[in-house]
């Protein structure tokens, strides 16, 4: 009797400290006419109009309780919707908004930075017609167009930059993924991405990297493309962001593109934020004979590999090399990846080829053993 009161009274307690966090928050309706008389510098909820239960759900849903989400500012979060809205070629909606972006402190030249920085991934003639859109509201704005220039390389330097910030967020680029390709466009093809994507449109000035990389992953984020969430995810936490602030930006496209498509982003988020949370991790033992009398020159080979592949590969959970006390020329070597795509992507890269291709004639014996771990998703500290 004595414990399911002490049951109950806990229960209540936590009921009651949630209805008073609850207490806490202001009034959803009152956030949202606060964020729209910023936004758009009128009065929300006012019951007119052609529709006016609708625009009641959708205005405290999206300004009273999406726009409170995380620690994201009015400016982030209207730059967000922006991008989402060129993406998506809802013009109409994108002209409101570039307005209230205008009208929270974001730059004319911010907000055209934002719409350049479509082109690459939704290509030209939509990011015309969103820039077009913007322009739109700046000449409505008494804004004298064209506006100045923001680029900060030359012919001569664009590829040299682009490779720059691309191996400081993507390290070995897409060469491997282009490799085969073709009559070998495929090589043409990385280097668009380096000298175009990077070299044209990263340098460009008005934005910073962070704030490039968080509006990049909100528009892969609306085209659902998962392969490029997963890369793009690690190559915002590189620029600067936070799990918290990428997370908090999906949220923010939520209204504009539905549950399934932001659903979507969040689980890969939390994939690759916790990799074992994933369930289909490759966990493989090698067990290695080296020659012994070219042992250093190997574990120097193999330090190096594992070194370069937990600093750049996020999809290497684990790569933990031991040998035999009394034999040191048999290794043995515990390999977690994150899934079977992460093992091949690691097969491609740079630093593993040099290490496979220095130790061809020092290794004697390569046994592969796959293996199935005991307790699954146990964290390795």
């Amino acid at each position: 009797m004595k414990r399911t009161l002490a049951i109950l009274a806990f229960t209540a307690a936590g009921w009651l400290s949630v209805q008073a966090q609850m207490a806490d928050r202001p009034d959803r309706a009152e956030v949202c006419k606060e964020n729209y008389r910023a936004l758009f510098g009128g009065e929300a909820l006012t019951g007119q109009g052609a529709d006016p239960e609708m625009m009641d759900i959708l205005q405290k849903f999206i300004f009273g309780e999406v726009f409170r989400t995380g620690e994201l500012s009015l400016k982030q979060r209207e730059m967000i919707t922006c991008v989402t809205l060129a993406t998506m070629q809802t013009l109409p909606q994108l002209k409101a908004h570039a307005g209230a972006a205008l009208n929270v402190g974001v730059t004319p030249l911010e907000l055209r930075e934002a719409m350049y920085l479509t082109a690459p991934f939704v290509g030209f003639p939509k990011m015309l017609n969103a820039v077009g859109t913007v322009n739109g509201v700046f000449k409505e704005r008494g804004v004298e167009l064209p506006l100045e220039s923001a680029t900060t390389v030359t012919e001569a330097n664009r590829h040299e930059r682009g490779k720059a910030i691309q191996d400081s967020l993507y390290s070995g680029g897409i060469s491997a993924v282009m490799r085969g390709v073709p009559g070998g466009m495929g090589e043409d093809v990385a280097r668009f991405l380096t000298d175009y994507f990077f070299g044209e449109v990263y340098t460009r000035g008005a934005l910073d990297l962070k704030t490039r990389e968080l509006l990049g992953y909100c528009i892969l984020t609306t085209l659902e493309a998962e392969s490029q969430l997963r890369s793009h995810y690690h190559g915002c936490l590189k620029a600067g962001n936070t799990p918290e602030e990428v997370t908090a930006a999906v949220v923010q496209c939520l209204p504009y593109i539905g549950f399934p498509a932001a659903i979507k982003a969040l689980r890969i988020i939390k994939e690759e934020a916790n990799p074992v949370l994933a369930g289909n991790n490759l966990v493989r033992l090698s067990k290695i004979t080296v020659d012994p009398a070219q042992l250093d020159a190997y574990n120097a080979y193999l330090k190096e590999e594992i070194e370069a592949s937990m600093r750049l590969e996020p999809g290497v959970l684990t790569l933990y090399a031991t040998a035999e006390k009394d034999a040191p020329h048999k290794v043995t070597i515990l390999e977690i990846y994150a899934d079977r795509a992460a093992y091949e992507s690691h097969l491609k890269t740079p630093h593993f080829q040099k290490y496979k291709q220095g130790t061809l004639s020092m290794v004697k014996e390569l046994e592969l053993i796959d293996t199935v771990p005991l307790i699954p998703g146990l964290k390795i500290k």
